[in-house]
């Protein structure tokens, strides 16, 4: 191995530009630890925040370094003329929303990265068949690039498409706990702002997703949003038909001046039984996902061991009385 390495100028600069990758890597990521532990330090010991005018408040952490990198490639990008704007904007800004990329310029790096996979996965091809010495027929480079340049386009849909549902599954099997505690708030005198900020805050370790859009739905009342305007802000975040159905449910229930408590409780007992049946949907699923490895791995080894023997006893059989008649 060390001697192809050795006579192959390819296989020599590839291994250079792996073993600088690798370093590259592990020193940014010891490099970010560093500068979280710091930051992380600096908070602990700091007594009072500072409230003078020239003085600024301390960053994120490395999640909002990140997205001012993104946003800052984004407009070099534009700047030299490359229009990343989506023709279907605000439906591909819900998509994004509901899989967890709130900020104003995720639909932009979302184009972004479609259109870098689009050309790097048929040139990643071009580098394999190069690499590799083959000659393939025109036919079929033609055919492996047009299907690499397929999965460059489609691949981050897809991503997208699996985040929101993982997304959504996660919320709405926190959802009747929360709403557990929101009737028990509730019924304890405090309003519906309060119920949803005490609820954020226990759901915070146990559930964080719903967490946030509760937090988000208490920021949003305390900016000075309505009620509707709020809950219906957060069932377009979430994009969960539950959510959005509990949300209509809780305007309707303000609107008309019926018990939010009762509501509440109703709610939650629906969607418990909804989580329940999902359950044992998935519990019945199992006979018929198990039987696939049955069939394809047991059953041919029980059918060799069943006719071995009867095989063998034929075989026995006829072999004699084949040499008796020749």
């Amino acid at each position: 191995m060390l001697e192809l390495v050795a006579d192959s100028p390819i296989l020599r600069l590839l291994l250079l530009v792996l073993l600088f990758t690798l370093v590259a890597a592990v020193v940014y990521f010891v490099a970010q630890a560093v500068g979280v532990r710091q930051l992380a330090r600096h908070r602990l010991f700091e007594t009072a925040p500072s409230t003078s005018p020239g003085t600024q408040t301390l960053g994120s952490l490395r999640a909002e370094r990140v997205e001012s990198a993104w946003l800052k490639l984004v407009n070099t990008i534009e700047k030299r003329g490359l229009s990343l704007v989506d023709t279907k904007d605000v439906a591909l800004r819900q998509k994004l929303i509901a899989a967890g990329y709130p900020a104003p310029h995720a639909p932009r790096v979302y184009t972004l990265v479609r259109l870098v996979l689009v050309i790097a996965l048929p040139l990643f091809v071009l580098f394999i068949f190069w690499l590799g010495g083959s000659t393939p027929s025109m036919i079929k480079l033609y055919g492996f690039l047009v299907f690499a340049a397929a999965m460059g386009l489609y691949l981050p849909n897809i991503f997208i498409r699996a985040r929101a549902d993982q997304r959504q599954r996660a919320l709405i099997n926190a959802f009747p706990d929360a709403l557990d505690l929101m009737l028990v708030c509730v019924e304890a005198g405090l309003g519906l702002e309060a119920a949803f900020a005490r609820v954020g805050m226990e759901m915070t370790t146990s559930h964080p997703l719903l967490a946030e859009q509760f937090g988000a739905v208490v920021l949003e009342l305390r900016a000075g949003r309505s009620h509707e305007d709020a809950l219906r802000r957060m069932a377009d975040r979430a994009g969960a038909d539950d959510i959005r159905a509990f949300a209509t449910l809780l305007i309707q229930s303000t609107k008309l001046g019926s018990s939010i408590a009762q509501t509440l409780r109703t709610y939650a007992s629906e969607m418990r039984e909804k989580r329940r049946m999902r359950a044992e949907e998935k519990a019945h699923r199992l006979p018929v996902l198990i039987s696939i490895p049955l069939v394809a791995c047991m059953l041919p080894c029980m059918i060799g061991v069943l006719m071995l023997p009867a095989a063998i006893r034929v075989v026995r059989g006829i072999l004699p009385a084949l040499h008796g008649g020749g």
